[in-house]
């Protein structure tokens, strides 16, 4: 069977050969960490600990602050020592909690060999009880996800090995070295969802993870493995969803699971199975340190919390003058103003970039040229979108598809004028927000 994709998207360089072929390393514990609040679509978690309290890791330190959010543990044994404002991923300052590291970990042992015997609800509270949320980067609260209405049925879970980012390597690594985790993990999300059927989306330039992923499901009837052309954004869940199995997600606010699927990240199914089988928090996560002028690109296996510059460290630093940082990935990622940043839940990469590859165009008049509805993965007319913009033409913003909007960059990217696209899209779309539109 051949290659599966969807309309629209861009072919870029990926930028894989970096760290693709180094396997998943462990990060030695660090002497300080410090973890935000806010990892997570929704509201920031709510600190439980003051200023001068001693923490083990994996202890709660934060607890969820409403129905969409998640708790927040401590990722190594250690001393609170700030309770304040720090650079985040995002690339702005939000709360997060310093803890400086007093000993090593003193984690007990809570696993569950009967764990396939739990009631759904007990699952889900473990996964809850975990802080497991989205770790391809939207950060979505996974027992939110798994929890939808009534009457949206599921019959399908999508695991997200796409990894369609350029740079990034850290799924394909955990696709590789961890497959049966995943596995236990897509089984969990099924069993929870009453879901019969299952796909495992994977890119082509990802082969030797296609094969492994394909043999570990070999005799699993209900468990596809769909190889996927090498195209961005291949991963975000929409274009994952037609990919897959055809059904489209409607626009104007239409979720998965109105066409009855639910898609995971593999790290996402990994935590999820350590959470239930282990009752083991979310407290690391795989980054990947990539860039072609970082000396030694890895992908390691940090505690969350652990500082970006420390990772750069481990890679060996750069044999170039930095031009641009990147938490994330180069299209959908956030440029960030220091190294002094810590690592997320959601945080899938550190791409360094050099002065060269960091210019900064200037806009220019667009030319009617299409290009950005070509590629548009949406069906939308980014341009129509942001000349609204420009015009405070709301109404007409919104009618041209802001709202629908998932900031992939491929119009951007696209644009012989440079225009700033996704910026004035993004305004749009808050202005929206904001007037209840």
């Amino acid at each position: 069977m051949g290659l599966k994709t969807f309309p629209g998207g861009i072919h870029g360089r990926d930028n894989k050969r970096y760290s693709q072929n180094e396997p998943i390393e462990i990060y030695p514990l660090p002497d300080k960490v410090i973890i935000p609040l806010s990892q997570h679509i929704g509201a920031s978690a709510i600190p439980i600990v003051k200023k001068g309290a001693e923490v083990k890791t994996g202890q709660l330190i934060a607890k969820a602050g409403g129905f969409v959010s998640v708790p927040i543990h401590s990722s190594i044994t250690g001393k609170v020592t700030k309770i304040g404002s720090f650079p985040h991923p995002t690339g702005n300052m939000q709360t997060a909690i310093e803890v400086t590291r007093t000993g090593d970990d003193n984690w007990i042992d809570l696993s569950d060999n009967d764990y396939t015997k739990l009631g759904n609800e007990e699952i889900k509270e473990r996964i809850k009880a975990a802080g497991i949320c989205g770790m391809g980067g939207a950060g979505f609260p996974t027992v939110v996800k798994l929890s939808p209405p009534e009457n949206k049925k599921i019959d399908t879970i999508i695991i997200n090995g796409v990894e369609c980012e350029p740079y990034l390597t850290a799924d394909h690594r955990l696709m590789l070295e961890h497959p049966e985790d995943i596995i236990k993990g897509l089984k969990i999300f099924m069993k929870i969802t009453g879901a019969v059927k299952a796909y495992i989306g994977i890119e082509a330039n990802k082969p030797d993870a296609i094969s492994t992923m394909k043999n570990i499901t070999k005799d699993e009837s209900n468990i596809n493995v769909v190889g996927l052309k090498l195209k961005y954004p291949q991963g975000a869940e929409k274009q994952l969803i037609y990919a897959s199995t055809k059904r489209k997600v409607p626009n104007n606010g239409g979720l998965p699971m109105d066409v009855g699927v639910i898609v995971q990240n593999v790290a996402t199914a990994i935590a999820t199975y350590e959470a239930v089988r282990y009752q083991k928090p979310l407290i690391s996560r795989i980054v990947t340190v990539s860039g072609k002028i970082v000396n030694k690109p890895k992908n390691l296996h940090v505690r969350i919390g652990t500082l970006f510059s420390d990772l750069l460290d481990c890679c060996e630093q750069t044999n170039e003058e930095i031009g641009k940082i990147i938490s994330g990935g180069p299209m959908m990622g956030f440029a960030i103003s220091t190294l002094i940043t810590p690592v997320t839940k959601g945080s899938s990469g550190l791409i360094v970039l050099s002065k060269k590859e960091s210019i900064t165009y200037k806009e220019h008049a667009c030319i009617r040229c299409c290009s950005c509805i070509d590629v548009c993965p949406m069906n939308l007319l980014p341009s129509k979108i942001a000349n609204d913009a420009t015009y405070e033409d709301w109404e007409g913003a919104k009618i041209a598809g802001a709202v629908d909007c998932i900031k992939c960059g491929c119009c951007a990217y696209v644009c012989p004028s440079k225009i700033k696209l996704i910026q004035w899209i993004d305004i749009a779309k808050n202005k929206i927000n904001e007037l209840n539109l």
